[in-house]
């Protein structure tokens, strides 16, 4: 596999004590362009130089995936913004950034006029396990050009 290579993986995420965060296994594989920095950059460069069929266990630490965890990375919004079904401490929404790209959010504490929201991704500041298999492999068109494309990590 090289930079500009056409990819479909089939993935098995685990935290610290091996539980299942999250999996494709038995559904549409995970379709990236290798060096595009589509995928976390930890587990992007342990997939260098392999091919179709390989198969391999990758530890990821923070910094090479999702960051520390950065206390000050929340915001205040009015309660109203939230809705009410969705308005408990702990829970996940997807709110919009500035730039209009959705990320996931938590609910911090509920406040009487307003909502504190924890900005960090809820993957933040921990070491991930990668249990990965390469299901295809296509090498980059010899005339396509390579062009950097937005981080997206694979998550739900």
């Amino acid at each position: 596999m090289e930079k500009g290579s056409s990819v479909q993986l089939e993935y098995t995420l685990k935290d610290e004590a091996g539980a299942v965060l999250d999996s494709n296994k038995g559904r549409d594989p995970l379709r990236y362009t290798h060096g595009a920095r589509q995928i976390i950059p930890g587990l992007e460069r342990e997939l260098v130089g392999l091919h179709q069929g390989d198969e391999k266990r990758v530890t990821v630490k923070p910094e090479d995936a999702y960051g520390a965890q950065n206390p000050a990375a929340q915001a205040e919004v009015p309660k109203a913004a939230i809705p009410a079904a969705a308005l408990k401490i702990g829970a996940r929404l997807l709110a919009r950034n500035p730039a209009g790209e959705a990320r996931p959010v938590v609910i911090k504490e509920i406040r009487e006029q307003t909502v504190v929201l924890d900005l960090n991704h809820p993957l933040a500041g921990r070491t991930l396990f990668f249990d990965v298999k390469v299901l295809d492999v296509t090498a980059p068109a010899a005339d396509a050009p390579q062009k950097d494309a937005p981080a997206a990590p694979p998550e739900k």
